[in-house]
C-alpha cells in the first residue's frame, strides 16, 4: 500500500491535503469572496440565490441551517421573525467577515458538510449554496445532511453544474482565462480562483448528482437548471417514515 492511499481513521492522506488546501483557498479570499462571486457571474449570482431561497420557503418555526454558509448572504435572505437561521462553516474568517456585517438573524456555527455538529432529526431544512464541491468527501456529507433533517425535511443545493452544450465553449473560455486573472487582480489570489474553477469542471452533471442524492437516503429528488445549466437546483425530502433516527 503507498503511503498516499494509508489512511488515518476515516481520512486518506490525499483528503487531508485536500481539505487544508480547501481551507488555505477561503481563508485567502474571504474579505473579497463576495465581490469576485459579483465580477465572475456579472452579479446573476444573486438572482440565482434569490430563487434558491424562495424554493426554500424559509417559514416561522423553522429551524434552518445554510451549510457552507461563508459570509451569510443566503443566511441573510432566509432570516425573519420567528426562525432560526445558522450558517455552519469550517472557515473561521469567512464567517468572521460575515458577522462584521451585522446580519441580523443569522447565528454561527464551526462545522463541516462531514461531521455537522447538530442531533439527528433536529433540522427542518439545510441549504448549501455553492459549497458541495468544496467538501472532501460528497457521500458522507449527503449523509450527514440527511441525518440532521427532521423526517420530511428539506435538502436544497444551489451549486455550478453542466452547461447545455452549445454555451459550453464560451463558458469554459471564460472560466479559465477570465476568472484566474479576476482572481489575480481583484482577490490577489490566482491559485485560489483556479481551484474552484478546477473544483466545478470535476463536479457531477446534474443527472449523475441527483442520483448521489437519492443514494443518500432523499426521496422527491428534482432539479431546476438556471441560466442554460451554468447552476442548477437541486431538491431532496427526508422521508417522513425512514426509520432512522
Amino acid at each position: 500500500m503507498s503511503e498516499l492511499s494509508k489512511t488515518f481513521g476515516k481520512h486518506s492522506v490525499d483528503e487531508i491535503e485536500r481539505e487544508q488546501r480547501i481551507r488555505r483557498v477561503f481563508e485567502a479570499v474571504a474579505a473579497r469572496y463576495d465581490l469576485m462571486n459579483d465580477l465572475m457571474s456579472m452579479g446573476i449570482h444573486r438572482l440565482w440565490k434569490r430563487t434558491f431561497v424562495k424554493m426554500a420557503a424559509p417559514r416561522d418555526g423553522q429551524f434552518i441551517v445554510d451549510l457552507a454558509g461563508g459570509t451569510g448572504d443566503v443566511a441573510a435572505l432566509m432570516a425573519g421573525p420567528g426562525r432560526r437561521v445558522t450558517v455552519c462553516d469550517p472557515s473561521l474568517p469567512m464567517m468572521q467577515v460575515g458577522q462584521a456585517r451585522g446580519h441580523a438573524g443569522v447565528e454561527w456555527l464551526e462545522g463541516t458538510g462531514e461531521a455537522i455538529p447538530l442531533p439527528s432529526a433536529s433540522v427542518d431544512t439545510v441549504t448549501i449554496a455553492f459549497g458541495i464541491r468544496n467538501v472532501t468527501r460528497i457521500d458522507d456529507a449527503l449523509r450527514e445532511i440527511h441525518r440532521v433533517l427532521k423526517p420530511g425535511g428539506r435538502f436544497l443545493c444551489l451549486e455550478f453544474s453542466t452547461p447545455y452544450a452549445p454555451v459550453r465553449p464560451f463558458y469554459n473560455l471564460f472560466s479559465f482565462t477570465v476568472i484566474p486573472r479576476l482572481g489575480s487582480w481583484i482577490a490577489k489570489s490566482p491559485e485560489a480562483y483556479t481551484y474552484l474553477v478546477e473544483s466545478i469542471r470535476r463536479f457531477p452533471d446534474q443527472r449523475s448528482f441527483q442520483q448521489l442524492i437519492e443514494q443518500a437516503g432523499f426521496t422527491k429528488v428534482s432539479y431546476r437548471n438556471l441560466s442554460f445549466g451554468i447552476a442548477c437546483i437541486h431538491v431532496g425530502t427526508r422521508p417522513a417514515d425512514d426509520g432512522t433516527h
